[in-house]
């Protein structure tokens, strides 16, 4: 099993950073994904950014530019610099993991932001 625990949400004006963290713990294994997705009200959940063990990015076009997805794989932790944040990045944002057992989700942490 495996257990994903965001922080770093909260309420910011637009042209404001954020930096959302993401722990994971349990049987992670070396070889994986971890991402940010997020889910506005009304909206279906969509991928923010996702980085491969090995380092390969990529990101939604919505937010190229504007964030950045890195992680630390000796404390198995991924993050999510987002600059220039606007209104419509408003969202519970989930990080997510994938490897070779499944598909595991984060409790979600949400991001506001006001004009």
């Amino acid at each position: 099993q495996v257990q994903l625990v965001e922080s770093g949400g909260g309420l910011v004006q637009a042209g404001g950073s954020l930096r959302l963290s993401c722990l994971a713990s349990g049987s992670i294994f070396s070889i994986n994904t971890m991402g940010w997705y997020r889910q506005a009200p009304g909206k279906q959940r969509e991928l923010v950014a996702r980085i491969i063990s090995g380092g390969g990015t990529n990101y939604a076009d919505s937010v190229k530019g504007r964030f950045t997805i890195s992680r630390y794989n000796a404390r198995n932790t991924v993050y999510l610099q987002m600059n220039s944040l606007k209104p419509e990045d408003t969202a519970v944002y989930y990080c997510n993991l994938a490897n070779f057992r499944g598909d595991y989700w984060g409790q979600g942490t949400q991001v506001t932001v006001s004009s």
